[in-house]
């Protein structure tokens, strides 16, 4: 199969042929996958792209009329709006002895998405975790999605569809989007497996060889004069046990970060982790009663020439644990926001007023402000589930205000301003 041409406009209409990354291997990927590639970028500043309808052999294309989200950022701007999901996936586990999510009746990724759609943000950034689908033979769903519905048939193209490209098809039409991996594409040493999928359909750069690196470099994302860096954490600490064993592997990744960031010192730089470095998952009323994650990557961090994060990383977005959170230390760190809560089970969070003033880090560091959405907070311990929804980051007068979404776009708490300071990063939330 040959690959499709995108048509664009800048100036005058410019058409590219895609470039072919991989070719069907046997019914787990059937596909041929395509991308505009480094020969043929589509630049800053072109509008109506769209795959040429007599180029396309699909049988089926998705969304309708092959039209392309662009950028609306120029090289000396930046996206105004940027929505923040993860976590998003049906989850069905391998263990009979562990519930089975409904992926009909009890999913929120799909309203979710579509309730982001209808914003239409600049930019969405997935904090990673697509692929839950482990035993798509306890779906019940499965009508829906042949391919899909038996355990050989995990991270399978179909399943890849069912769990990510379908739900998130009005999204994935409205916006440019930036995906980070979460441990459930890790590599699990069979051909086939989530790490595969992975490779081949969702990273910064895709494969068709089949291979399954477990930490690969970080990817560094301009969007205008907002730098996106991206590092993998989905092999940080497997069992997240608090182990820092992997402290070596992660120093050259923030050694990276760092050296980006200095690289445009006028510029944001949001980094971008599956894994949290100080989200607090629990906390007691006792000082020192906190439960947080993720260890290895804050021993990393601090085990950089600088010791910290370089001054002009505003933020760190992660998800991994299935809640919303916010941190700040009203110091150099930046604040920690953990997105997880976009479709998967919901955690159980912490209550915020224990979280303010515990230590987390290296050095520890006492929070300064905890906000983590959970349903009522005032009468714990019984109402601390979590909500589903995602984040949003709006631009406005030189920062970023910060809010968290319900799966109806409705906002939820309070909006949470970042401080101009690079030396005492908060928030101040009203």
């Amino acid at each position: 199969m040959t690959c499709p041409t995108v048509r664009y406009t800048l100036g005058t209409q410019v058409t590219a042929p895609l470039q072919r990354v991989s070719t069907p291997t046997g019914a787990h990927f059937p596909t041929t996958v395509c991308e505009s590639g480094a020969q043929t970028p589509v630049p800053l500043g072109a509008t109506g792209a769209q795959l040429v309808p007599t180029t396309v052999q699909a049988a089926t294309l998705h969304p309708a009329g092959g039209h392309l989200p662009l950028p609306r950022w120029t090289a000396t701007t930046r996206p105004r709006t940027v929505d923040v999901i993860g976590d998003t996936g049906c989850e069905l586990p391998v263990n009979p002895a562990e519930a089975a999510q409904s992926c009909a009746t009890a999913w929120p990724f799909t309203p979710i998405a579509n309730s982001i759609a209808r914003g239409a943000p600049d930019l969405v950034i997935h904090t990673g975790d697509y692929l839950y689908r482990n035993d798509p033979g306890r779906a019940d769903d499965k009508a829906r999605n042949p391919g899909c519905a038996l355990r050989a048939e995990a991270a399978s193209w179909a399943c890849v569809v069912a769990d990510f490209f379908r739900p998130a098809e009005a999204l994935l039409a409205a916006a440019p989007v930036v995906l980070a991996r979460g441990n459930h594409e890790d590599c699990t040493g069979q051909a086939g497996g989530a790490g595969d999928a992975w490779f081949r359909y969702l990273a910064d750069e895709l494969r068709g060889n089949g291979t399954c690196s477990r930490f690969p470099p970080p990817v560094t994302i301009r969007a205008g004069l907002l730098n996106l860096v991206s590092v993998d954490s989905s092999s940080a600490d497997p069992n997240d046990t608090g182990s820092t064993a992997q402290v070596n592997t992660f120093v050259p990744q923030f050694q990276a970060v760092n050296r980006a960031a200095r690289q445009r010192p006028s510029e944001d730089f949001f980094l971008l982790t599956h894994k949290p470095v100080w989200m607090v998952k629990s906390a007691g009323q006792a000082p020192g009663a906190v439960t947080w994650l993720t260890h290895v990557l804050d021993a990393a961090v601090a085990g950089t020439t600088q010791q910290r994060l370089a001054d002009n990383v505003r933020l760190v977005l992660s998800g991994h644990v299935h809640l919303y959170q916010m941190l700040d230390f009203a110091t150099v760190r930046p604040p920690q926001v953990t997105v997880g809560s976009s479709g998967s089970p919901l955690d159980r969070g912490p209550v915020d007023d224990n979280v303010t003033g515990q230590p987390v880090g290296t050095p520890p560091q006492p929070v300064h402000r905890s906000v983590t959405q959970v349903e009522n907070p005032s009468n714990p311990p019984a109402g601390l589930d979590g909500v589903a929804g995602y984040g949003q980051l709006r631009h406005d007068n030189g920062t970023w205000d910060l809010t968290f979404h319900r799966t109806d776009g409705a906002v939820r708490g309070q909006v949470c301003t970042l401080s101009t300071s690079l030396t005492a990063k908060s928030f101040g939330c009203h």
